[in-house]
């Protein structure tokens, strides 16, 4: 951030719309603003109370043409987003409005904002701590209610305050561990490897309870990755309708209607999933078809989920052999599909081929057990339990790293206590681990991973 910058962008979505806003941050915000807007009633931005609202029409002050009928809104500093003098200009949502506005103020000083350098300046003024400038996009992407609710946690602080607790008690340690080496001639208690031990412990239980989130806080961030798996015309697309509630995939009586990877977010219960429906597994000598095959295995490589449909009318087939292997290591739920049609597969007879993986007869086309089917993808998801300890839910890669750089310190730290190491070798290992845990917060974060958090938001936020 520049000293002295005043930005703007457009932060409201390309294309047509009811409202279109352009915000401008920095102290030549109202400056500008006051240049170009002009009130029914003469008033001056210069002079207006914060967190006010006034109507009236955008002009160019050179060529005097009226460019738009806005609401402007006056947020002044300290009390504002960034921390800083913001103006937001409520245009109406057309194209050419919203351009003309915003060349319109940068011509008068302002500069194009970088993606995510609104938020970046709240994290560089001390309004939000890293770990709440991230939770921002997570609210802008969320999938689901339940996603969302975990965002809004780490907005609030759940999560920075839980990452503040486990420093302060790694702060604690390794001051009773320097003091008792810097100041030997002191008479200050001794401390004793049973105390830095458990202390060390303590915090290590903590920092497991929040990686065993992780998993559940991925999945609600990013989605389940599903893929649907089976032999062509089977029902995989017909499934793909069913828990989408509309029809998107293309369904015929023909086998590999589907030749390319369909991809579609459902919400099962909060749960988002980023369900593939996929190339019907066979052997074939259209090169299409085949293509897509291949692509099938490839996605299946990376699934968190696979849904296997098998076919009661025409039962168990070679082509329904070739599936088993491809399932190893991976957790599935087996569908048997048509089961209103045939009964040509017995359930007992299809677990024992796919051990360990839940078995559940369906109809897709009359609707059976498709909630029996949400249900259970539920309970492989978070096993009844959505929250982490006090609600505190770990949901990006970046956080999941820098706990797991905090165990492998930990941990060590805990080998050299119980191998009898001086203290001073052991407070290595305790501050790195609060090296690490200050990365979640930003407190001990370069100038480099913030540039590479931040490009990744969208401009405007």
């Amino acid at each position: 951030m520049k000293d002295g910058d005043t930005i703007a962008a457009i932060v409201t979505p390309p294309g047509e719309g009811g409202i279109g806003i352009v915000r401008m941050s920095g102290p030549q915000a109202v400056a500008i603003g006051r240049k170009i807007f002009k009130s029914p009633r003469g008033k001056d931005l210069a002079k207006l109370p914060t967190f006010t609202a006034h109507y009236g029409h955008i002009i160019d002050p050179e060529t005097k043409k009226v460019i738009d009928e806005v609401i402007v809104l006056l947020m002044l500093a300290p009390r504002s987003y960034t921390r800083e003098d913001v103006v937001e200009i409520h245009c109406h949502g057309g194209i050419v409005p919203l351009r003309e506005v915003f060349e319109l103020v940068v011509k008068l000083g302002a500069r194009t904002a970088e993606p995510g350098e609104f938020t970046k300046r709240a994290f560089l003024n001390g309004r939000l701590d890293l770990a709440q400038a991230e939770a921002v996009m997570d609210i802008v992407r969320a999938k689901t209610s339940t996603g969302l609710d975990a965002a809004l946690d780490q907005l609030r602080g759940e999560l920075s305050r839980k990452i503040r607790s486990l420093r302060e008690e790694l702060t604690g340690l390794l001051a009773k561990i320097e003091a008792s080496i810097d100041f030997p001639e002191y008479d200050l208690p001794d401390v004793t490897r049973e105390e830095i031990g458990g202390g060390c412990k303590a915090v290590l239980q903590e920092v497991e309870k929040l990686l065993a989130t992780a998993k559940q806080g991925q999945i609600l961030r990013e989605g389940l990755r599903t893929v649907i798996l089976g032999k062509p015309n089977v029902g995989k697309s017909s499934l793909l309708n069913a828990l989408l509630r509309q029809q998107r995939a293309l369904v015929t009586s023909i086998p590999g209607t589907t030749r390319d990877v369909i991809e579609e977010y459902i919400n099962i219960r909060g749960i988002p999933l980023r369900v593939m429906d996929t190339a019907g597994i066979r052997r074939t000598e259209d090169l299409v078809e085949k293509l897509g095959i291949e692509q099938t295995r490839r996605y299946l490589e990376g699934a968190d989920l696979v849904l296997v449909v098998l076919d009661a009318a025409t039962g168990w087939t070679e082509e329904d052999e070739e599936l088993v292997p491809l399932l190893e290591g991976k957790k599935a739920i087996v569908l048997i599909n048509k089961t209103d049609i045939g009964a040509s597969l017995d359930v007992e007879a299809i677990r024992e081929r796919f051990p360990g993986q839940k078995v559940l007869p369906i109809s897709v086309k009359e609707g059976w057990g498709l909630e029996e089917l949400e249900e259970t993808i539920w309970k492989l998801v978070f096993a009844g339990e959505v929250r982490g300890d006090h609600g505190v839910l770990v949901s990006n890669v970046r956080h999941k790293e820098a706990l797991e750089g905090a165990r492998r310190c930990l941990g060590a730290a805990l080998e050299a206590v119980g191998a009898g190491a001086p203290l001073d070798l052991v407070a290595i290992d305790l501050r790195e681990a609060w090296d690490y845990l200050g990365e979640i917060t930003g407190e001990t974060v370069g100038e480099e991973l913030l540039d590479r958090i931040f490009s990744d938001f969208c401009i405007g936020k």
